[in-house]
């Protein structure tokens, strides 16, 4: 257990210190884990289905999805509407947060910034202010309701494979209400903080003209994706393949796909850029991460961290509650949070064993600190590095403080609110 445990914090430390490299780290890690299966660590049989493939191919097939969504420029044109029936800017900044959030509950996080990011360059050079303020909010606003479905977010994936939950108990669960509903009143809570924050903004804006959408297949698309996750979750688990959310997702890619073939008449190229926007990278470090994940497992690492948890919380389980939800919060701050909610879910269930309770005020609490946590700097989450990259390109260099002042206030009254919303409605009694 020692070998596997110095190995797991060997690569978190490499995860942290080497970003660009997170995937290639993850998956020497694995590999090295597999060599020890000769050790009894990790079983060779045991490795090809320690991977998650429904996650892997969900994730990939919603990426080039959203590739055809945003080259229809569908999202430019919704945001339109937003932006013209706003009064001024601090107004514009708040509908396209809300807009953003509500982009982000049924696709990627960092896609959700690609989408809605460009609209706030426009805006900006229009009224001649800066884009920083906006290009922030767009993307802490996109990381908080990214736990909304099980679509959202990669972490809300993690989840769904975890406590076994389908697309529609994220919003009603056991006969209370879902991460949904704590999400929305977090996203208010939030938008509240914002309209303190830019008070002042109250330059007029007004848009000259609309994008002009011709393709609306991708939508179709898009929108076809998500109503067809819904509908297979009433599917008894017994009742379909393991799969069938990846090949869901992965089909719907291909019919994009195939169409854009057929209309360009150049495969190959169709073919090289559907690729090139799949982000492979992440793909490869989830991959290695699930071997890495399930090497510790099987070295009792996992099980020893729970039982850490539960012995400091006393058997009291609003104590490790607590401490799941901030600790997390803390650590995705500084920790991209993929990779800690994969470890820490197998955790929170053995924490909930040890207490003998239904972990799922566990399961909740940690995706809503580790979900947010990452907003408070600008290296927590890949929507925020995404969202300064543009900023970067377009010639501003964002301060830390710059950043924090906006995230700080934002994430802790969203953290809070769902903090004390899942443990009413979870914890209590529990």
């Amino acid at each position: 257990m020692v070998l596997a445990l110095v190995l797991f914090l060997a690569t978190y430390v490499g995860l942290l210190v080497f970003a660009k490299y997170r995937a290639y780290i993850a998956l020497g890690s694995a590999a090295v884990f597999v060599v020890l299966g000769a050790l009894g660590v990790l079983p060779a049989f045991d490795v090809f289905g320690a991977v998650d493939w429904n996650v892997i191919m969900m994730i990939a097939g919603t990426m080039g999805t959203v590739y055809f969504f945003i080259k229809s420029k569908m999202p430019a044109l919704m945001a339109d509407y937003i932006i013209e029936k706003m009064p001024n800017v601090k107004w514009v900044i708040i509908a396209l947060s809300l807009f953003a959030g509500i982009v982000s509950a049924f696709v990627d996080n960092v896609a959700t910034v690609l989408m809605v990011a460009p609209v706030a360059l426009v805006v900006a050079r229009k009224l001649d202010i800066s884009p920083v303020p906006m290009i922030i909010s767009i993307a802490i606003s996109s990381n908080l309701q990214g736990a909304a479905t099980l679509v959202g977010d990669t972490t809300s994936i993690l989840l769904g494979k975890q406590a076994n939950m389908n697309f529609a108990d994220f919003f009603w669960y056991h006969g209370k209400p879902g991460l949904f509903f704590v999400v929305q009143i977090g996203a208010i809570v939030s938008a509240l903080v914002l309209w303190v924050v830019f008070r002042n903004y109250n330059q007029k804006v007004r848009m000259d003209e609309k994008t002009v959408v011709s393709d609306y297949f991708p939508s179709v698309l898009l929108f076809g994706t998500i109503l067809l996750l819904i509908l297979a979750s009433f599917i008894p688990q017994d009742q379909k393949p393991e799969t069938t959310n990846g090949l869901i997702c992965m089909g719907l890619m291909l019919i994009g796909l195939a169409r854009e073939i057929i209309i360009t008449r150049k495969p190959m190229e169709a073919l090289r850029e559907t690729l090139k926007e799949i982000d492979f990278f992440t793909l490869l470090l989830l991959t290695g991460l699930f071997i890495v994940i399930k090497g510790i497992e099987k070295a009792g690492v996992v099980d020893a961290i729970g039982k850490a948890f539960a012995s400091i919380s006393g058997g009291n389980l609003f104590l490790a509650y607590t401490l799941i939800v901030w600790a997390s919060v803390l650590l995705s701050a500084f920790i991209d949070n993929i990779p800690y909610v994969a470890t820490m879910l197998p955790v929170a269930a053995v924490i909930g064993s040890h207490l003998g309770v239904d972990p799922t005020v566990l399961y909740f609490g940690l995706l809503v600190g580790a979900t947010l946590g990452g907003n408070l700097t600008p290296i927590g989450a890949s929507a925020n590095i995404t969202g300064l990259g543009i900023l970067r390109k377009e010639g501003h260099e964002v301060k830390n403080w710059d950043f924090m002042k906006i995230s700080i206030p934002f994430t802790l009254a969203a953290v809070t609110s769902g903090y004390v919303l899942v443990w009413l409605f979870w914890g209590m009694g529990g």
